[in-house]
């Protein structure tokens, strides 16, 4: 029977390493898998999931207008996919995220999301929100924080390295721009008390 999962975490915990081995692991075997990512988020090339490891492949974008539901219906339709991989889940709007559950339910097809819980405000994602309430099954895959306590908040630094408290949710970078951080050095870096 399919499922939904949610494997969420902070920043450079090795989601999109973990999603690549996955979809590895099925093709291996003879299954087909059908990766989806945010089509904003072009660090590693445009339709890319990559690792910091060194990994990557392609994959097909998502934007906020695009219906999922029927974009994975198509692709059913023209050849069997045993699983759906979406990279970077947080970018994934409530409306979509429902649609990834109608997949699961109406076409018994697995979806498996990996991204982001909480962004620099230490405030959900929209996306993860409702991933958490629609969730199958939920798995953190876990990182560290510098005093090697578990990481649970990610703060954003602007150009010069200092931590900002405002801004867009959303703003792509990686280590040059986040850093994760337990709940308690999180507090501190962004100044609450």
């Amino acid at each position: 029977m399919a499922k939904l999962y949610f494997h969420y975490s902070t920043m450079n915990a090795g989601k999109s390493t973990l999603l690549l081995q996955a979809s590895y692991n099925y093709r291996e075997r003879g299954m087909e898998t059908y990766l989806l990512t945010a089509g904003f988020d072009d660090r590693d090339g445009s339709a890319r999931i990559a690792s910091r490891i060194g990994i990557g492949e392609g994959a097909e974008t998502f934007h906020h207008d695009t219906d999922l539901f029927e974009r994975v219906n198509d692709r059913l339709t023209k050849e069997p996919v045993a699983c759906i991989f979406v990279d970077e889940a947080q970018f994934l709007t409530p409306g979509q995220v429902w649609q990834l559950a109608r997949v699961v339910d109406d076409l018994d097809c697995p979806v498996m999301c990996y991204g982001l819980r909480v962004d620099f405000r230490g405030q959900l994602f929209p996306g993860s929100a409702t991933l958490l309430a629609l969730a199958d099954e939920m798995r953190e895959v876990r990182t560290i924080c510098h005093c090697g306590k578990k990481a649970t908040m990610v703060a954003r630094k602007d150009a010069s390295g200092l931590v900002v408290t405002q801004g867009d949710q959303v703003q792509i970078g990686g280590n040059e721009t986040y850093i994760s951080l337990c709940r308690r050095h999180w507090r501190e870096a962004v100044g609450e008390s």
